[in-house]
């Protein structure tokens, strides 16, 4: 669909320019209002004024601009509705085709001024309509969404739903900003049931704003138990770990801030029965999170099974029903809104004295080089990935066994996390998990391990830890590389016939 008309209105003017230059190109007439206007025309870019085009002034000292039948009816008038089209020709609505709007500064200067109106309302027209409006809110998004203009004069419908989540995300997050900032100025500080022990006492308080993507602090506890200090430890983890694999149906299973199982699914339920064998005994009483919306046949997978809490973007009235039924202790969390990728973010971290700020661990491996003689082979790949995002979660040391165990689908073998040595955190736990599966699930050892991959999340100091992989039978692995040892681990691994790859970037989490 071509991109005709754009309406530009911005309060962050970072790569404004560059932007409308880009659209004006295409041939985009642009609209505009107040300083983006002003700015655009003082760059040498034609812009049309929202005034001009609604045929009605700014009323109200600016505070009534937008909200007019012209511009929403551009926005949510459906391309493919005759009804639609007929009444927008009768009315002379013209169609809006990108609205690109960042709002107030309501989080840096919070003031009933800086409460935006016109801004979420266009941001959320054009979100619910984004098949054929495309949406934007952030800067960053500029450069790819005129990438695809410029090659293909659209945007794939997979992109234009990204960028409508993230609108409503960001819509959210502003809301809720400003409801803290009018309950005295600050987030309610919510007491726990106890802390890390029940004789420790804890609290809750939400970030100001709430991050502009799913989250504990603004999910719905639909069902259960109040939520204690290790409930939401271990809640985020599972859902920190769930946004690695948001593209697919999965599951994972967390116990004590480790993935006990994680897998991939055709269906949701056949995802969370996986994870499930992960490790069998760790999930009772774990914290799960989900990818998709949970439905019975996915509820009806915990029969029996007692979980602390279940985390998912929604509950289907048949599957909230019968797990309620099932447990009247089980917390339902409902996040109100789709999983998508990790976002960039600062993490923080009180210690005795201070606090430790870092940047998120986001995304997987950062390069591909297969060291050995042996091939490593292509269709293992997405093993592989699979096994380092949900690695990178364990606590280190780490040693993650991933395997396909249906194809595409991809579940947790065997985990050691949280040794002090690499060695034991493989043989000691993760070799002895992956054989307990391997016998109680009456799988063929040969067979299974050719589709599975060990992922290392740091370097392997030495070569035993190649030999005792070996050993068991082990014939893929990945780690980041780096050791002054590299070359006699490279050695073991075409001695033993084993293929490795090195990533170049290490996982640890401490």
């Amino acid at each position: 669909m071509k991109i005709q008309r754009a309406l530009l209105s911005v309060s962050d003017k970072t790569g404004l320019l560059e932007f409308a230059r880009g659209l004006a190109a295409l041939g985009v007439e642009i609209l505009s209002t107040g300083g983006t206007a002003r700015e655009l025309r003082a760059a040498g870019i034609a812009v049309v004024d929202v005034a001009a085009f609604t045929g009605h002034p700014e009323i109200l000292d600016g505070r009534v601009k937008t909200l007019h039948p012209r511009i929403h009816g551009g926005i949510l008038q459906r391309r493919d509705h005759a009804a639609d089209l007929d009444t927008c020709q009768q009315l002379g609505l013209l169609p809006i085709d990108l609205v690109c709007v960042n709002l107030y500064p309501f989080e840096s200067c919070p003031s009933i001024e800086n409460i935006d109106i016109g801004g979420p309302a266009m941001l959320r027209s054009a979100a619910k309509n984004h098949t054929d409006v495309v949406v934007l809110t952030d800067p960053a998004d500029y450069a790819p969404v005129l990438a695809a203009l410029r090659t293909a004069g659209d945007l794939p419908m997979a992109q234009r739903r990204a960028l409508a989540q993230k609108t409503f995300a960001r819509t959210h997050a502003y809301d809720a900003a400003i409801a803290a900032w009018l309950a005295d100025s600050r987030p309610a500080e919510i007491p726990l049931r106890y802390g890390e022990n029940p004789h420790q006492t804890a609290t809750f308080r939400p970030d100001a704003p709430l991050p502009a993507e799913a989250n504990l602090a603004a999910a719905r506890i639909l069902h259960g138990k109040e939520m204690s200090y290790n409930n939401y430890m271990d809640g985020d983890a599972a859902l920190e770990t769930a946004r690695e694999l948001h593209a697919a149906p999965a599951a994972v299973i967390i116990k004590h801030m480790n993935p006990c199982g994680a897998a991939t699914g055709e269906t949701l339920a056949a995802a969370l029965a996986a994870a499930w064998e992960g490790d069998v005994v760790s999930a009772f009483g774990s914290v799960i999170a989900l990818t998709r919306p949970v439905d019975l046949a996915a509820a009806q997978v915990l029969k029996g099974r007692f979980v602390e809490a279940l985390i998912a973007p929604d509950f289907e009235p048949d599957a909230l029903e019968f797990l309620k039924a099932k447990s009247r202790d089980i917390r339902l969390i409902s996040l109100d809104r789709p999983l998508a990728a990790p976002l960039p973010r600062k993490l923080a971290r009180s210690i005795n004295g201070g606090t430790l700020t870092q940047d998120a661990d986001i995304g997987a491996a950062e390069g591909w080089t297969v060291v050995t003689k042996a091939p490593f082979p292509d269709a293992l790949r997405p093993v592989a990935d699979f096994g380092i995002r949900i690695c990178k979660h364990l606590k280190s040391n780490a040693i993650l066994l991933a395997w396909e165990y249906a194809p595409g689908r991809h579940a947790v073998l065997g985990m050691g996390a949280g040794q002090p040595n690499r060695v034991d955190a493989m043989r000691k736990l993760a070799l002895e998990k992956a054989r307990e599966n391997i016998a109680r699930l009456h799988l063929d050892p040969g067979q299974t391990l050719a589709k599975t991959i060990l992922v290392s999340d740091a370097f392997f100091p030495f070569p035993d830890n190649i030999e005792t992989a070996a050993a068991f039978g082990i014939r893929h692995i990945v780690e980041p590389g780096g050791s002054k040892k590299d070359a006699d681990c490279i050695a073991a691994c075409d001695a033993a016939g084993i293929a490795m790859a090195f990533t170049g970037t290490r996982h640890f989490l401490h």
